[in-house]
């Protein structure tokens, strides 16, 4: 696993020791982002299931402002630090512990928006149900952001509250990855 293009092109992530931990694919986190395209410069990242930190370090590379990273593995938060170390980004990165969830509630609560949320939860637990039931009440995502969602082909997306809009959806293999589009009005 590595970083694709930007300032820490080519650069080896840290990769999990066992399977608890499934980081995007390089070909479909390369079609993620060339998809997203110049909106991620200058963009407030959200990644909610950071597991290696490869989503949020990708957007980093790639102009990102910020990245805030929430995972509640302890592995996990070791990883994504090892990896934000080895990317020399520490200024531009945040690591929350806790359940994604939680976190994405606290933080909305606190004001906080961000213009792109990645929801790559593990597969088939319920979590992408969750993240999006707090829309309605609870948005983290600026007007105009976008909740990109990297689900199984068996896990369908649940349906979207009137503030979300699906604007995309791509198949790669068993992968899918959604594009939600947030605005309030």
């Amino acid at each position: 696993m590595r970083i694709i293009t930007g300032r820490a092109r080519g650069l080896q992530l840290t990769v999990p020791k066992n399977m608890d931990v499934r980081p995007t694919a390089d070909r479909v986190k390369e079609s993620l982002f060339n998809i997203i395209g110049s909106k991620i410069v200058g963009a407030k990242v959200l990644d909610l299931f950071a597991g290696t930190g490869n989503l949020g370090l990708e957007s980093w590379s790639r102009g990102a402002e910020a990245i805030t990273f929430i995972d509640e593995s302890k592995e996990s938060l070791r990883l994504v630090t090892s990896n934000i170390n080895k990317c020399r980004a520490q200024e531009a990165c945040r690591v929350i512990k806790g359940n994604a969830v939680t976190v994405a509630l606290r933080l909305a609560g606190a004001g906080e928006r961000f213009d792109f949320a990645f929801c790559d939860p593990p597969y088939n637990k319920g979590w992408i149900e969750q993240i999006i039931a707090l829309f309605p009440e609870h948005p983290f995502l600026k007007e105009g952001g976008y909740l990109i969602v990297e689900r199984s082909a068996h896990n369908a997306l649940p349906e979207l509250p009137a503030c979300l809009e699906n604007v995309r959806e791509q198949k790669y293999g068993e992968t899918f990855i959604d594009f939600l589009y947030y605005s309030s009005k």
